[in-house]
């Protein structure tokens, strides 16, 4: 899950259908202030994820995710990769660059729902390692929304696809009240040829293994998918800034290119992958 809780202010509190229940603009903390703010948010919950990459069958899992900021250096999970952001917000414009680390765990066990898929191999746990840059706007639309552009490089350094994947994203957010906040991104993902042969090729000791079900396919690297998703958060103690609030998220990705053509995907599985989630979070 990406972006599954973040810290946020109102917009359009000025309006007459906040004025009732909300402080008035001068009670409110500033952008600025809020930006150097130390917090951390930790969420908790249950999403329905592809049985597998490629897959056209859900499982549920127990999803987690935590999101801060202390001493200006700002952390966040984004499904299972830890974010670092090391270099602390300071204006309107802001540089972002920082340590990635996390793992990939597509089919790296037997019992998947689709009986076919589950006689091929299983996969090894990729360890991913590396680092993003980009750059956030804020204050766009009002003072506390931010536009990010991203570009993400991992490496697997244990011994599943040992390749290098690149990522760029934008990301958008911003509160609609003190008490609820959107966030939206697209993005894509870029892999190499190893990675594409790891995870999508069929090689003729898997024909056998699943009864010549599957034919030999050899899948070459390039653009692996493109992809969306949306966040809304819901705060349950009358301030995002602290306390209870319920989430959920929506996430598609489209695979394309041999990625859509391996028989993993065009025969056995789906294009369209969804994951969504919903859950609870704590803000300090």
């Amino acid at each position: 899950m990406r972006h599954l809780t973040c810290v946020a202010l109102a917009l359009g509190l000025a309006s007459p259908a906040f004025a009732q229940n909300q402080p008035s603009a001068a009670e409110l903390p500033g952008a600025e202030e809020i930006a150097n703010k130390d917090t951390v948010t930790v969420a908790l919950g249950g999403a329905l994820t592809p049985d597998y990459e490629g897959a056209d069958e859900q499982r549920v899992i127990l999803a987690a995710a935590i999101r801060g900021k202390v001493s200006g250096i700002s952390f966040s999970t984004r499904g299972t990769y830890l974010y670092v952001d090391v270099i602390p917000q300071s204006s309107s414009f802001d540089f972002d660059a920082g340590p990635i680390v996390g793992a990939r765990f597509n089919r790296t066990k037997h019992h998947l729902k689709d009986d076919i898929v589950d006689l091929l191999p299983t996969r090894k746990r990729a360890i991913e390692v590396g680092g993003f840059v980009g750059a956030s706007f804020h204050g766009l639309t009002n003072p506390y929304d931010s536009l990010g552009f991203r570009f993400d490089v991992l490496h697997d350094v244990g011994n599943a696809h040992k390749s290098t994947t690149f990522g760029p994203s934008i990301d958008f957010s911003t509160p609609l009240s003190r008490t609820t906040y959107a966030s939206a991104s697209v993005g894509a993902e870029f892999v190499s040829n190893k990675f594409a042969d790891y995870y999508f090729s069929v090689t003729p000791a898997d024909r056998l293994a699943t009864g010549n079900v599957l034919p030999v396919f050899d899948a070459d690297g390039g653009m692996k998918n493109w992809k969306a998703s949306l966040l809304l958060n819901q705060s349950i103690s009358g301030d995002l800034l602290h306390g209870f609030s319920l989430f959920g998220t929506a996430n598609y990705s489209r695979l394309v290119g041999d990625f859509n053509r391996s028989p993993i995907v065009s025969q056995r599985g789906s294009a369209n992958q969804w994951l969504l989630a919903a859950g609870g979070a704590y803000t300090w």
